[in-house]
């Protein structure tokens, strides 16, 4: 039997949707390690915890003094922050309750396994997961591959041109396409957006071939996230991978953030290998569940 000193404080405990009023306190949490959380972050710092600005929920943990300690973005991924034992079963139940809506769950690789364990029974099955994804990250521009001088910018009548190697890399890594549903639209409208605010980078020939590209898909104060590499098949094994992340990684630590991550799936031996070389090392693992 527990004391009921301990019951009472375990009882203080608890979980709400996060409003206004909670900015700070968010941002406090979501700081304490910029890259794990860079995805989240970027978005509450941008529009704040507005339902409908932010695309989702944002959950928060208190602690039985009342503190904020662990957070849940529900959205169209559902993301753990800072989550503890007792936060994932709180946040789980809470999931479970409100059902599925995400299409998957993204975080850190811990948590997210203890969080799946709870949802698995009433949420499966899922299509893929993908239990072990290292999470990388550098805060130097490399010293062994030499920028790739043709990786550019991409400009914003090039949304076409780009679309294409887009839509192959998504399909390639999610295994859906996604161009289901809407036809593309939100999709179209993701990519154009990155390419808008400077965030879209690719090697396009003069005849409008895309031979690599990649995007800087999340921002923060404390730093930034690449995501969407891809390298057309016909050019893979000649190093452009390399040599073009080198070229995003220099742009991307002298203009965007002072640290510059990305994830990887640890199957992907050539990428890791890659990556390495560039001068990107594990700092922690991320673990999809994709539906």
């Amino acid at each position: 039997m527990l004391p009921s000193s301990f019951q009472a404080a375990r009882a203080l405990a608890t979980t709400r949707v996060l409003e206004a009023e909670d900015l700070a306190d968010t941002l406090e949490v979501l700081h304490r390690d910029p890259v794990a959380n860079a995805f989240v972050a970027t978005r509450v710092e941008a529009v704040g915890l507005d339902p409908w600005r932010l695309g989702g929920e944002m959950w928060g943990w208190y602690d039985e003094n009342g503190s904020l300690e662990s957070l849940c973005y529900a959205g169209a991924n559902l993301v753990l922050v800072n989550a503890g034992p007792e936060a994932v079963r709180a946040f789980a139940e809470r999931a479970r309750r409100q059902g599925r809506r995400c299409s998957s769950i993204v975080g850190p690789a811990g948590s997210t396994a203890a969080l799946w364990a709870l949802l698995e029974r009433s949420w499966g099955p899922a299509r893929e997961v993908r239990a072990h994804q290292p999470l990388l990250a550098t805060a130097l521009p490399s010293t062994e591959v030499a920028p790739d001088p043709l990786v550019r910018r991409v400009r914003r009548n090039e949304v076409e041109t780009l679309m294409p190697a887009c839509v192959a890399m998504f399909t390639e890594e999610v295994g859906v396409s996604p161009l289901a549903g809407d036809g593309g639209l939100l999709y179209q409208a993701r990519v154009a957006e990155l390419i808008s605010t400077g965030r879209s980078f690719a090697r396009i020939t003069e005849a409008g071939e895309v031979v690599f590209k990649a995007e800087i898909g999340a921002v923060t104060r404390g730093a930034c996230q690449i995501q969407g590499v891809w390298v057309a098949p016909e050019y893979r094994g000649q190093g452009l991978s390399e040599s073009g992340m080198a070229a995003v990684l220099e742009v991307a630590l002298r203009e965007v953030a002072p640290v510059v991550s990305l994830y990887v799936n640890d199957y992907n031996l050539r990428a890791r290998a890659a990556y390495r070389r560039v001068g990107f090392r594990e700092v922690g693992a991320f673990m999809s569940v994709l539906f």
